[in-house]
């Protein structure tokens, strides 16, 4: 690799525009399908090949003990806030320790909760449970029926997406005999009643989209054969899919929406009547959130005209749903972002809506109430840099539960009732001594002149000599924000050894709301590269760190990020963690759940789209370069959203171009790459070893 880009870097607006490496799609027969064989002999021979190569050159580091070591410490810490659900006067929690490593679904009272003293008693035991079954058994969710009484329990194999839906007793602490059971699929569900089941799943051939979901939505009664269950809604197999969901006002009131996404962001609602399902009248690029005091509770992702007004796009909309169904529907805002501003989820209690957020990418959380024929706003008082998120929330309750944290302050979880001051519940103990770190907020000025925020956690006395070893990560896609969140591990094995840590808000996500996204999207999305590169050269310039000292991490569509920057601009950086990643861009939609993201990324059946994909599409553009970095790639045999194919083919073809590289696939653990503790504890030693490895030495 380079080492030569100069220590001064005073560099003008213009160098900072991308130059991204010549292009060179593949035209001939992709030489390496044979690694898209998830379960292939040839392809698992393979990757035990790899795994047994990488492995030892981390794992047998003599400080590799002590990072593992740390690492379970951090896993298999029982200082942790047990959050989870607010739900008929109790907090369910689902709880995962060194003594229930699949973990226990577990429930407290709300008074008890709320005194930081409570008082668990144990619905569902998973490890049991795995026993007895002689099942890999992981925990999914649960959702509940209006009674509170049935719950349907997920459980996946071994971490994959799919899930088996079996229904549990919340009385007798079991499954029930002869209840609802939905075998293993990529399934959605919605109580209707309680003895009416509202199913998406896959019904038997040609029930699929092409992103692999279902699109046909069925009623299902008890005591009846699911092949029985009558069809209520069917969309299109061109559809990513077909779902539903279910909401609960203050007043007890149920209704179900039939939910009918087109692509990953336009979406088609539609309220589950007697009579049949009707279309609610809303923008395609809209969320619905909540049902509270008898409104639909809306954000929008696009501007929307309708009645003789506009509302612009990131707005908090509330619609009477007696209106919602009409072509022109009453429309009250509750809230309207600046610029600088968005909201997330929003959650109802039985007196109010949260809704956390940010300002300039510092954590907000506001209350709105409806009173006096109007919405008011509130925002509760909390430290001004961090980030918020609502812990628990039901209409049928006034008491509410959300914490706080930032890079350097653990955890604090809150109670707030009513229109009360937050009270402090609980706060953890800090897991790394955090006095001698800062943290700082700067901007880098990326290539069409937008300014792009990112955090830097670093020494105090850290000095400005551009030989800080950096870590920088990002993501960058699907409106994900990312957030100035404590993160125990990067204290430990990061900043503790040594490291500066970087958290970048390039556009892509929705640190400013909706508009921050859709500058990226589809033949637009170099800009999130540039966002990036002007990021990298901003530590440079700033003498934080060097090409030397800096690597980059991103997972998913951030393994996007990474192999697209690599190629583009690989003199950058000395490291690089491809995890879970997108790597073949021309065929990403033939795989798994690919063809859910075209509205993200494009169609490379679109000749305009596919004509941009093939500039940035990180596997075909590989080419041998004396700058390229040794990388690190990790991936899951069970990932069943982000095929494994992309990871294996890319380390294949480095193999061919003869340049070093590092890689691991766990055999378990689905898309998060982790089907438990201990794994989730190795595979970020492992991320941390090779860090050390490449950046500290």
């Amino acid at each position: 690799m380079r080492h030569a880009i100069a220590a001064a870097f005073a560099f003008s607006l213009a160098a900072c525009a991308s130059a991204p490496a010549p292009t060179a799609p593949v035209t001939a027969e992709d030489p390496h399908l044979w690694l898209e064989e998830i379960e292939g002999e040839q392809a698992l021979d393979w990757v035990r090949a790899q795994n047994a190569r990488s492995l030892p050159v981390l794992e047998n580091d003599p400080r590799y003990p002590g990072l593992l070591e740390a690492a379970l410490e951090v896993a298999q810490s029982r200082d942790r806030l047990p959050l989870g659900q607010v739900r008929g006067g109790y907090l369910y929690n689902f709880w995962q320790d060194p003594d229930h490593v699949r973990g226990i679904w577990r429930r407290a009272t709300l008074d008890s909760y709320a005194a930081n003293a409570p008082r668990w008693e144990t619905v569902l035991d998973i490890d049991a449970l795995a026993r007895a079954e002689n099942a890999n058994w992981v925990w999914q969710g649960a959702e509940c029926d209006p009674s509170g009484v049935r719950c349907m329990i997920s459980l996946s194999n071994g971490g994959l997406d799919a899930a088996t839906e079996r229904e549990f007793d919340l009385t007798t602490r079991g499954f029930v005999e002869n209840g609802f059971v939905i075998p293993e699929a990529k399934s959605n569900f919605g109580w209707l009643d309680r003895d009416t089941l509202l199913v998406a799943t896959n019904w038997g051939e040609g029930a699929l989209t092409e992103s692999g979901y279902p699109f046909v939505l069925k009623a299902w009664r008890r005591g009846t054969p699911l092949a029985s269950a009558v069809e209520i809604l069917r969309g299109e197999p061109r559809d990513v899919s077909v779902s539903v969901a279910t909401f609960e006002d203050e007043s007890g009131d149920h209704i179900a929406i039939a939910v009918e996404a087109e692509t990953f962001f336009e979406t088609v609602y539609s309220l589950i009547t007697p009579e049949g399902p009707v279309r609610l009248t809303l923008p395609r690029k809209s969320t619905i959130h909540q049902f509270f005091n008898d409104r639909l509770i809306v954000t929008l992702e696009e501007a929307w005209s309708i009645g003789g007004a506009t509302y612009p796009s990131g707005s908090l909309l509330a619609l009477p749903l007696s209106h919602a169904t009409l072509a022109a529907p009453r429309v009250e805002v509750v809230f309207t972002p600046t610029s600088r501003q968005s909201i997330g989820d929003v959650e109802a209690t039985r007196d109010g809506l949260l809704a956390p957020g940010f300002d300039n990418v510092r954590g907000r959380l506001w209350r709105f109430t409806y009173d006096d024929g109007g919405w008011r706003t509130h925002q509760v008082q909390l430290p001004p840099t961090g980030v918020v998120s609502v812990a628990g929330a039901s209409t049928s309750e006034r008491a509410a539960f959300f914490t706080f944290e930032d890079f350097l302050t653990p955890p604090t979880l809150y109670a707030l009732s009513g229109g009360g001051a937050p009270r402090a519940v609980r706060s953890l103990p800090a897991q790394f001594d955090a006095s001698p770190y800062v943290t700082e907020q700067f901007e880098a000025t990326s290539a069409d002149g937008t300014r792009v925020p990112y955090f830097v956690v670093r020494r105090r006395d850290m000095q400005l000599n551009g030989q800080n070893p950096t870590l920088l990560y990002a993501y960058g896609g699907f409106q994900l924000s990312q957030v100035p969140s404590y993160n125990a591990y990067v204290g430990r094995l990061w900043l503790d050894q040594g490291g500066t840590y970087v958290l970048a808000n390039i556009r892509g996500g929705g640190e400013f709301g909706p508009a921050w996204h859709d500058a990226g999207l589809l033949t637009n999305r170099q800009r999130i590269y540039d966002d990036f590169y002007a990021v990298e050269r901003d530590l440079v310039a700033r003498n934080i760190t060097s090409p030397r000292r800096l690597g980059i991490s991103g997972r998913s569509n951030g393994g996007l990020l990474m192999g697209v920057m690599l190629n583009q601009h690989p003199e950058m950086v000395h490291a690089a963690i491809i995890g879970s990643p997108l790597l073949d861009m021309l065929r990403y939609d033939q795989l798994l759940a690919g063809a859910s993201w075209v509205g993200e990324y494009g169609s490379p059946a679109i000749p305009e789209q596919r004509a941009f994909l093939e500039t940035i599409t990180p596997y075909q553009n590989l080419r041998a370069r004396d700058d390229f970095p040794t990388v690190f790639i990790y991936t899951s045999t069970k990932d069943d959203r982000v095929h494994p194919g992309h990871a294996r083919k890319y380390g294949a073809r480095l193999d061919e171009l003869g340049i070093p590289y590092l890689y691991y696939e766990n055999t378990d653990g689905g898309h998060s790459a982790n089907a438990n503790l201990r794994e989730a504890a190795r595979r970020r030693t492992l991320e941390y070893m090779y860090l050390t490895q490449r950046l500290i030495d």
